[in-house]
């Protein structure tokens, strides 16, 4: 899947967690959102809070609601990608352990595509 189509399905199946999606969807969604949040941070930066002789960095109003924008749509990629390798979206949750849930949430989400149909349907390549 190329760049242009796959951030195309990024936005068209924004909140479609049925299905399975392809490796390079995912990562080349993931790419676009991170120079994208890049962009916002660097054009609007956040402020400095300092409280106590602490500095906290505060988000710019942009920056929020583009994260509040991709998230439904970051949830439903990451969910239909858990698809393709065989694991039920559920498997997402696992990021709520700490360190150890990010590793073997990353590792399913590299996995090459189950070949053939799975449970959540036919094989996107």
């Amino acid at each position: 899947m190329s760049f242009g189509a796959a951030i195309a399905s990024f936005f068209s199946k924004y909140a479609t967690f049925s299905g399975r999606a392809r490796r390079s969807e995912f990562w080349f969604a993931v790419l676009f959102t991170t120079l994208v949040s890049l962009a916002i941070g660097i054009i609007w930066p956040g402020t400095t809070l300092d409280l106590d002789g602490m500095s906290f960095q505060q988000a710019s109003m942009p920056s929020n609601l583009w994260q509040l924008a991709i998230f439904v749509p970051s949830l439903a990629l990451s969910w239909r990608r858990l698809h393709d390798v065989g694991r039920k979206g559920t498997y997402y949750l696992f990021i709520l352990i700490p360190v150890v849930g990010w590793i073997m949430l990353f590792i399913q989400l590299v996995k090459d595509s189950q070949p053939g149909a799975n449970a959540f349907g036919e094989s996107v390549k």
